[in-house]
């Protein structure tokens, strides 16, 4: 089997020239899946526009395609048996129809490299997330039936982001909504933990220019964009270079975003509690803008967990800045990540950790029982704990996450609040939903052509996890 490599450069062939070349015949349909973050979702629609802006055409199932691309995530255990799994499914697609082409990007592909053409050779093209602007160079090449399947990992620091800035935007594309919008800032993460394989398939931290994060944002808003969401492994290690040279901080992006005429709001994900500085803390007093939600992962409650697992911070740093948060913002809504049964991990650390959740009234949470990542430090450790243990503590711990949630909730009834209402209730076709200020679901009796707006609601009842409320008056008005 032939394997052409890239490495730093895209190989002769596949250079961004080539994008712009016709493909014999009609347009090219593809069809993106996506797995994984927040991160992901960006990458995948960035790369639908790319490939429009190189005359071909998105599809929303993969038996209207020409070419089937997996975008994957491997933060989660068995990662690379659902990715092969899917692959095996659609050997018999790809057989179907002769020029058919499979696709494999993301962080399992980064993380597996050859690895997956040895194990699923019928594969054509295999790139990394700093790589994903080549995708339609790889697929053409691919198509022309230039040199077998292609293995193409490797790009110089922000490559992506500088391709990506000169190609139109269209948040429509992957279904995200028209008024919400995701922006990534950065690239990689520089934190040691123990468990995480980010820092070995997305690479080292890098910060894209103020200036470039800020057009792109200008650029959204003009297209209706009220919303934005603001994307890194570590948002808040954010060190954007400045026109004049200097560095921008993270607050400092913030300023910047929250100045442009039309944002309404803003968010922003994930964050380190050894990043979240007091001058982030006071943007929070300063930015209105700035959702009344913060995800601010945590991982265990227990001071020899965090060391064991190199977060790098104790339970009182951590603690005292949500304190700190609370002083400027009442009342916001704080949601963590928890990592349940970590080697070593006793009944009296996972005690810990309940504690710390009531203690700070976590009101939301991501939690998984901990799951072993290939080549990171972690996997080589000894794991004591039986599994039924671990489920029982991870049970333990979500039910005390959602006791929180709900007395978080039940204080929302009888507030206001703005809401951009993004879809249709699939229960009740009269309702449309959409998200607080504080990332809770609220659905409002409202008819469809609100559909994507900005409106002025009431809480007026919580009921089985969801919230509800009533319309004030007219859409919101942004000055643009």
């Amino acid at each position: 089997m032939s394997v052409s490599l890239h490495q730093t450069k895209p190989a002769q062939g596949c250079d961004m020239a080539e994008v712009a070349l016709p493909v014999a015949g009609s347009r090219k349909a593809v069809f993106i899946k996506t797995w994984g973050c927040q991160m992901n979702e960006y990458d995948s629609a960035k790369m639908a526009e790319t490939l429009e802006a190189s005359e071909m055409v998105l599809v929303d199932r993969a038996d209207a395609a020409d070419a089937v691309v997996f975008n994957t995530c491997s933060v989660r255990e068995k990662a690379q048996e659902k990715l092969f799994d899917e692959l095996g499914r659609h050997r018999t697609w790809k057989a179907g129809r002769a020029g058919r082409l499979l696709a494999v990007g993301g962080c399992v592909a980064s993380q597996e490299g050859e690895a997956i053409l040895r194990r699923a050779p019928f594969v054509d093209v295999v790139f990394g997330p700093q790589t994903m602007h080549r995708l339609p160079a790889l697929l053409r090449r691919a198509w022309r039936g230039q040199a077998g399947p292609t293995v193409d990992l490797y790009a110089e620091d922000l490559e992506k982001f500088e391709h990506w800035t000169d190609v139109s935007q269209d948040r429509t594309k992957m279904g995200s909504s028209a008024a919400a919008a995701l922006v990534s800032i950065m690239e990689g993460c520089s934190k040691s933990c123990s468990f995480c394989i980010v820092p070995y398939t997305r690479g080292e931290e890098v910060s894209r220019p103020l200036q470039s994060v800020v057009d792109e944002v200008r650029r959204l808003v003009a297209q209706g964009a009220a919303e934005i969401t603001l994307l890194g492994q570590n948002v808040n290690s954010y060190r954007g270079v400045l026109p004049d040279g200097g560095v921008a901080s993270f607050p400092l992006l913030l300023h910047h975003v929250a100045a442009l005429p039309g944002i309404l709001r803003m968010r922003f994900t994930t964050s380190h509690p050894l990043s979240f500085s007091d001058e982030l803390i006071d943007t929070f007093a300063q930015l209105p803008q700035l959702a009344q939600h913060v995800h601010l992962p945590v991982q265990s409650g227990s001071d020899r967990m965090l060391q064991a697992m190199g977060r790098g911070h104790s339970v009182a740093t951590y603690r005292d800045r949500l304190t700190r948060l609370r002083q400027v913002r009442p009342g916001i809504s704080i949601s963590s990540d928890f990592i349940v049964g970590y080697p070593g991990e006793t009944e009296a650390d996972f005690l810990d950790t309940l504690s710390l959740v009531d203690e700070m009234q976590i009101d939301q949470g991501f939690s998984f029982l901990y799951s072993p990542r290939p080549g990171t430090p972690a996997a080589t450790l000894e794991d004591p704990v039986p599994l039924v243990e671990k489920k029982r503590r991870l049970w333990r711990l979500q039910d005390r996450l959602r006791y929180h949630g709900a007395r978080f909730q039940e204080k929302l009834v009888g507030t206001a609040d703005v809401v951009l209402l993004e879809r249709v209730d699939e229960d009740h076709p009269d309702w449309l939903m959409g998200h607080t200020s504080s990332n809770r679901m609220i659905r409002i009796p409202a008819h469809r052509t609100l559909l994507g707006q900005w409106v002025r609601v009431i809480v007026v009842a919580y009921h089985q996890g969801l919230l509800m409320g009533e319309l004030v008056h007219a859409p919101v008005a942004r000055a643009v």
